[in-house]
């Protein structure tokens, strides 16, 4: 008998050689398909300006050469005719997929992240990548635990329904053991993807206001104007009112002047005219309206609008400090003089 016709384990020799040619050339093939496609793709990555190529090269570095081998096995396997054997590869190569399918998904998290993470380093602005690094880890554990439940699926002596139920079960008791902590992390991801406001902003929540100068994975903390720190948990925060000075197009002003009763009609006629040429004359500053409002207690009151074309508040203080001291002067000139508070006794004789 020829020795290649010799039965092993339920097939000829010959089999189980060319099952072991079939395994060798496939994983050859396909190690060399892996390394020419990588070589090819980063040469051609120097050519183009987009980053987009580059994940197609890392995915392809990120290949696992356990499992291009297992495929290769499996391959030369089809050939042998031991079910068991068969059936236990195939069980071994959905596992193994799982896992690289696992790697590769990673790969996409780190570029998406990394992305944006450079993104934020060119802005400056640190607490972003911070928590963007957070969210890295928690797509990369919940990844991972998809690909870990699928490939354990594939294994006939676990049942998965019965582990997810106790992983539920268990989760929910955790999830309620820190819900504060998960419900200030996700408000955390919630300020960095929606941006309501970003480090240096002036912002209002209620009745404390003050700078951001740091966002964190469970606080936000804001210097306020008297100089302390007010420290807010993000869900809160999110809960709550904010008003952001920083990105107001432009500024309201209105304020009411007084003069007195006894002032002539020419001069109260005057007066409209006077506040606008003051306010014109502030670079930053656009003049709206100015008229007399109403009939005071002691005065005649003026009611005057304009707005400022800047949000930065030195600005205002500064502009609002000129138009005061140029009213002062000019009624001072035209002979206008303010009301104060004051009664007229008349005495019955």
């Amino acid at each position: 008998m020829n020795i290649f016709d010799r039965i092993l384990w339920g097939n000829p020799l010959k089999d189980w050689l060319l099952a072991l040619i079939i395994a060798l050339g496939a994983f050859l093939v396909l190690n060399a398909l892996k390394r020419i496609l990588s070589r090819r793709i980063r040469a051609w990555v120097k050519k183009t300006e987009t980053d987009l190529d580059d994940l197609v090269v890392d995915l392809i570095n990120r290949t696992w050469y356990l499992f291009l081998a297992m495929a290769s096995i499996y391959a030369g396997s089809l050939i042998l005719a031991i079910p068991k054997l068969e059936s236990g590869l195939r069980t071994v190569l959905i596992i193994l997929f799982w896992v690289q399918a696992a790697l590769w998904g990673t790969g996409v998290v780190d570029y998406l992240v990394s992305r944006h993470v450079k993104q934020q380093r060119q802005e400056k602005d640190a607490e972003t990548e911070t928590a963007m690094n957070a969210l890295r880890f928690i797509g990369k554990v919940a990844l991972w635990t998809v690909a870990v439940l699928l490939a354990l699926d594939n294994i006939p002596s676990i049942q998965v329904d019965t582990l997810i139920t106790s992983l539920g079960i268990s989760g929910i008791a955790v999830a309620l053991a820190v819900q504060n902590i998960l419900g200030d992390l996700f408000a955390s991801l919630s300020i960095i993807l929606d941006k309501p406001f970003i480090i240096d902003d002036f912002i209002a929540v209620g009745d404390f206001s003050g700078t951001v100068e740091h966002i964190g994975l469970k606080s936000t903390r804001v210097r306020s104007l008297t100089g302390e720190q007010l420290v807010f948990s993000n869900s809160d925060l999110l809960n709550s009112r904010i008003r952001n000075y920083k990105r107001m197009d432009q500024r309201r002003v209105s304020f009411t002047l007084g003069v007195l009763g006894e002032t002539s009609h020419e001069k109260l006629g005057q007066i409209p005219g006077i506040l606008q040429q003051i306010i014109e004359s502030q670079p930053q500053a656009r003049f709206d309206r100015a008229h007399f409002r109403e009939f005071g207690d002691f005065a005649l009151n003026f009611e005057v609008v304009y707005y400022m074309l800047t949000s930065d508040f030195r600005v205002f203080v500064d502009t609002q400090h000129a138009i005061n001291m140029e009213i002062l002067k000019r009624f001072a000139e035209q002979g206008i003089e303010f009301a104060y508070p004051t009664q007229t006794i008349l005495l019955a004789k």
